[in-house]
């Protein structure tokens, strides 16, 4: 607003030097400048102190959100470098336990390889225990049956020696039954004789 009136008074200065004018201009700028001259520069210096104190106060502003931006900034890299640290910690820590679980997994692995190698040993060892007794208790059984069959042959072939010997011949034994007949016949016929 003070640019124009003072552009003002610049143009009234120049129209009261323009020829013809008669004056009047400059005279209206005067009795302006006299009413209200006191007012205008008042509000001039009032508009000059808001527009230094808005720009106090912006540059302020402008330096406080910096300085706010510079921290947070700062606090977020320093968080962001935190963080980063503790991820590559915990990644090699992961690492470390993964390799340790790795290791021990093989550990197992091959202590349960060698108690499967026992077992299959141990397995054969006594499917061959158990295969030689089974052939022992079929020699032994084997020469039981052996025993048993000469015993049973031998019996039988006793037996049969006795009733080879004691067996009768069939002529005598009829001969032996005609002769019985006779006798009895005959003392039948004696007995009943002597009573007729």
């Amino acid at each position: 607003m003070a640019r124009n009136e003072k552009e003002k008074r610049k143009g009234g200065a120049q129209v009261a030097e323009a020829p013809g004018a008669d004056g009047q201009p400059e005279n209206l700028d005067k009795v302006r400048d006299i009413l209200f001259g006191g007012q205008m520069r008042a509000v001039e210096t009032r508009m000059q102190n808001v527009e230094e104190r808005l720009r106090r106060e912006h540059q302020s502003f402008r330096g406080e959100v910096t300085k706010q931006l510079a921290e947070l900034e700062t606090l977020i890299k320093g968080s962001a470098q935190e963080l980063g640290d503790r991820l590559t910690a915990e990644r090699s820590k992961r690492t470390e336990e993964i390799k340790s679980l790795a290791a021990e997994i093989k550990e197992a692995l091959r202590a349960l390889e060698k108690r499967h190698v026992k077992l299959e040993e141990a397995t054969s060892m006594a499917d061959a225990g158990l295969r030689d007794q089974l052939l022992l208790q079929s020699k032994a059984a084997t020469a039981e049956l052996a025993k048993l069959g000469e015993r049973l042959g031998a019996e039988l072939s006793r037996s049969h020696q006795e009733l080879v010997t004691t067996k009768t011949d069939s002529a005598v034994l009829a001969g032996l039954l005609s002769d019985l007949a006779v006798r009895i016949s005959g003392q039948g016929e004696r007995k009943s004789g002597p009573r007729g």
